[in-house]
């Protein structure tokens, strides 16, 4: 018998099974044999064949292929069917996405079938019109979903319900007796039934009421449960939790390097109650300092493979809603054990620097410690310190301040790009009604924070890329690793971004000698301050790539870091909690870690990422919409921060919120999206509205459940040139061509929306790391 070679040797899985798949489509209707089959895909080891096997086996299991005469397999639909994921759009058509396809293909409304956004479809292209392909879909592969969330509404003494989310736009019929005593107004969770016929409502049963709709605590309850996020812990991952005694032990204490007599701290939100990491610094006998990143050692309380541990790996992450946060561990562990709450001995995993007085790093050591912070700073108590106010460990402060300010300028040299945004926070009456809307602005002592953990993620994610000899590891080399990766911007978003700052009088061009990411930085400093810097640095955070977790390292283009990991938040963040694994692993001289294993962990955590941001941007959208409803028929001053061929989206100044005017309600004109040079313009009066340009606009409608709020263009907000363009600011203010009587009303209402956005700023500084 040959001997097998190890399943790390051959392709992964997922990749062979769409390797198999496509060569059996190209076969048509004749199929194709394994033995072809493995000729094609090179599988000239008979050793490796059984993983063409594994990959047929699964194939045909899922439904996607059949086995026909003479050992030959055949593609459900034939050779012009493909697989991909569909996206639902407004009119309830969608587009197919491919994978490895140059194009998506269109499937008409009425060829949807049964298939709910997101879902995996058999699609058989059936034309092209024009250069674009279009489809039907043949047959559900896999349901993105199969629970949904909505409210429950009676129609025709029917109960039904309407999902939460836009994107999915068939109502769910519910029959009575799947109904557990669901009330219309109710928000509900329902599991999706049996659906064959598209031309039947699909049925649902409701599995848990939330309450009523509109209220505040089951509002934040539907948005969880929209984005498939827990509503809380399972009862034996609370029970194991309890049972989890302290690990600091004579017994611990002996194993670990022990830094409690070091002068510590941590400075954190005022509000936060899991405090990851603490900073400690002294001066040694060589001049240099020491300073110490103490992050706490969830990996001795979380063991693999424990109930706690499966949780938070499904969990993948801390989800952060306008007044709240679901926490990935139970709060046993995030708010007392792991957490380096001031004066208690906690365990933490530590990068340890000797830096000069430029910050550059004269030696390292990572390894477990024990650690005692004797103070807990706030933001604010911090940045006053800096401003020069006094407080106890105002050396200590100062001195990691200065040693951050080093590292912050030498790394923007470097090509960091400086894109941070500031967030926006709620304040909110006792039953979660918004009040009032701020902006939380980031300053010199979050920045103080922010350079030392980028310092240890970097540090971390480099050695492990070192051979044991301490030289940097060859191509294919490197031991398997989590790393946070973030690839090249979106060339076409980036041209966006270039029109968009010559539009206000500024350039995006790349000097002599320079990158892009110093260009951009070039452009920031520019507009910094003006009223165009916020609208610009959107559009710039929205041409980058989306950041990821991935065992290749590509490195981070948006730091400018040729090695990067996560290392710094493992109480909420699942990643963080296995490169803590693996830096002990591999501290302990332990041997190449699963590859694949920890790419599937990356896949997950980086889709849930992405879950838990779209949740916190429904709430924040949510608040916004509730904010605005009480203010329908008010004016407000306003930025265009984006544009669609449906309307146009529009930042209002002094609140943060945002609003859309419908193309069609323009007045005047017939107005169109133009793609191409990114305005929408008037067809017969050639009126133009760009990114960036000023409105005046009037709350006219708001839509709750859609989390929506609808604006009409205020007529009175400034004169139009006769090309059609909005008079901009570097060309002219626009209140000095209205009449006098408005041009002090406009004055007056300026004036009043600077006071308050002072007054903003003036609330608190600080930012979740």
């Amino acid at each position: 018998m040959p001997k097998r070679t190890s399943r790390s040797d051959g392709p992964s899985p997922a990749k062979l099974s769409q390797d198999v798949l496509a060569a059996i489509r190209r076969s048509g209707h004749a199929g194709v044999t394994s033995q072809q089959l493995a000729l094609q895909l090179g599988f000239k080891d008979k050793g490796q064949r059984y993983l063409l096997f594994d990959a047929i086996e699964a194939l045909l299991d899922e439904g996607r292929i059949e086995s026909g005469k003479k050992g030959r397999y055949t593609a459900q639909g034939g050779k012009d069917s493909v697989e991909g994921r569909i996206d639902i759009i407004a009119s309830g058509a969608g587009y197919v996405r491919v994978e490895g396809g140059e194009e998506d293909i269109f499937v008409h409304n009425k060829n949807v079938g049964v298939a709910l956004h997101g879902d995996r479809v058999l699609v058989k292209v059936m034309s092209s019109r024009g250069t674009r392909a279009e489809g039907k879909v043949l047959s559900i592969i896999e349901r993105r979903r199969t629970e949904f969330v909505g409210t429950i509404h009676k129609q025709q003494g029917r109960l039904m319900l309407v999902a939460d989310d836009q994107r999915v736009q068939r109502p769910f019929f519910i029959p009575p007796h799947e109904s557990l005593n669901a009330q219309e107004g109710d928000k509900a969770i329902i599991a999706l039934g049996e659906w064959k016929d598209s031309r039947d409502m699909p049925r649902g049963r409701v599995t848990r009421v939330l309450g009523r709709a509109g209220e505040h605590h089951v509002e934040m309850h539907a948005i969880l449960a929209e984005f498939g996020l827990p509503l809380e812990f399972p009862e034996s991952v609370q029970l194991a939790s309890e049972k989890i005694g302290n690990g600091v032990t004579p017994e611990e204490i002996a194993r670990r390097r022990d830094v409690r007599t070091i002068p510590t701290l941590t400075i954190d939100p005022d509000d936060a109650k899991d405090l990851d990491d603490a900073l400690s610094v002294r001066r040694l006998e060589n001049g240099h300092w020491e300073v110490g990143i103490h992050i706490a050692d969830v990996s001795h309380y979380v063991t693999p493979r424990s109930v706690i541990d499966m949780e938070a790996a499904n969990r993948a992450t801390s989800v952060y809603l306008v007044d709240r946060v679901v926490p990935m561990l139970p709060e046993s562990l995030s708010n007392d054990l792991c957490s380096l709450n001031p004066n208690t001995d906690k365990l933490s995993f530590s990068a340890i620097f000797e830096m000069d007085e430029q910050a550059r790093i004269k030696g390292e050591w990572f390894g477990r410690t024990v650690m005692r912070s004797q103070r807990r700073f706030a933001y604010a108590e911090a940045q006053a310190i800096i401003d020069g106010g006094e407080g106890d460990f105002k050396n200590e402060v100062l001195t990691l301040h200065r040693l951050a300010q080093v590292m912050r300028k030498e790394r923007i040299e470097n090509g960091a790009l400086e894109i941070g945004g500031n967030e926006v926070k709620f304040k909110l009456d006792e039953k979660g009604r918004p009040l009032g809307v701020y902006e939380k602005v980031m300053g010199p002592a979050n920045w103080l924070i922010e350079e030392f953990m980028l310092l240890a993620n970097k540090r971390v994610a480099a050695w492990v890329n070192k051979q044991k000899n301490g030289a940097p590891a060859s191509a294919g080399m490197t031991r398997p690793f989590v790393y946070r990766v973030h690839d090249l911007p979106d060339p076409e978003k980036v041209d966006q971004l270039r029109a968009l700052a010559k539009s206000f009088g500024h350039s995006l061009t790349v000097g002599k000698g320079e990158d892009l990411p110093h260009a951009i930085n070039r452009l920031l400093h520019d507009v910094h301050g003006k009223e165009e810097e916020n609208i610009i640095k959107q559009v710039a955070i929205r041409s980058m790539a989306k950041a990821i977790y991935s065992t290749e390292n590509i490195g981070h283009y948006g730091l400018a870091f040729e090695h990067y990991t996560h290392f710094t938040s493992p109480i909420r963040r699942y990643p963080d909690l296995l490169v803590h694994r693996a830096m002990a692993h591999y501290l302990a001289g332990g041997k190449p870690l699963d590859r694949e294993a920890l790419e599937l962990s990356c896949t997950h955590s980086s889709r849930m990422e992405k879950q838990a941001s779209d949740a916190e941007r429904a709430s924040i959208k949510y608040k916004q919409a509730e904010y605005l409803l009480a203010r329908i028929g008010q004016s407000f001053e306003g930025i265009i921060s984006g544009l669609t061929n449906w309307g146009i989206y529009v930042e209002l100044r002094e609140n943060k919120c945002e609003g859309m005017i419908p193309l069609r309600e323009l007045p005047g004109d017939v107005f169109r999206f133009d793609r191409e040079r990114y305005t929408v313009a008037g067809h017969r009066t050639g009126r133009k509205f760009r990114l960036g340009d000023e409105l005046m606009v009037a709350i006219k409608a708001v839509d709750m459940d859609k989390r929506t709020v609808e604006l009409a263009l205020h007529e009175e907000r400034g004169p139009v040139t006769t090309s059609g363009k909005f008079v901009r600011k570097p060309e002219g203010r626009w209140d000095e061509a209205l009449p006098a009587e408005q041009q002090e009303h406009a004055r007056k209402g300026k004036a009043a929306a600077q006071s308050r956005e002072r007054q903003r700023r003036s609330m608190g500084r600080g930012k979740r790391k």
